[in-house]
């Protein structure tokens, strides 16, 4: 099965303790063909946005940029590999590393949010 996150939306569920984002954060994907794009914000992120590529099955790899609530803008790298719930939800489990700041390492699990 491809997955296509066009319009979903993902919050994550758990951060290591170096991350930003929390379960106040919203993320909304965007994709077409293999690029995927994102706005997202909540929790100590003001604005941030990803983009990436999506291979066929459904992993990501995506940098991203944002400024959190210290003023700071901060930048990363990603990947992403997609489990799907039994619910038909997406959950990502992904590993991410700063390309600013202290370019310390962490991981992260995100949720399809279905409202």
């Amino acid at each position: 099965m491809i997955i296509n996150y066009n319009g979903k939306r993902f919050r994550p569920v758990q951060n290591s303790d170096n991350g930003e984002t929390s379960a106040d954060t919203l993320f909304e994907y965007k994709q077409e063909g293999e690029i995927l794009s994102s706005h997202y914000s909540g929790g100590q992120i003001i604005q941030g946005h990803l983009i990436g590529l999506v291979d066929e099955k459904g992993n990501i790899s995506m940098r991203y940029h944002q400024v959190n609530s210290n003023g700071e803008l901060m930048t990363g790298i990603c990947t992403s590999h997609p489990e799907v719930l039994e619910d038909g939800r997406i959950r990502l489990h992904e590993s991410w590393e700063w390309t600013s700041g202290d370019r310390s390492s962490g991981s992260s699990i995100l949720e399809e949010v279905k409202e």
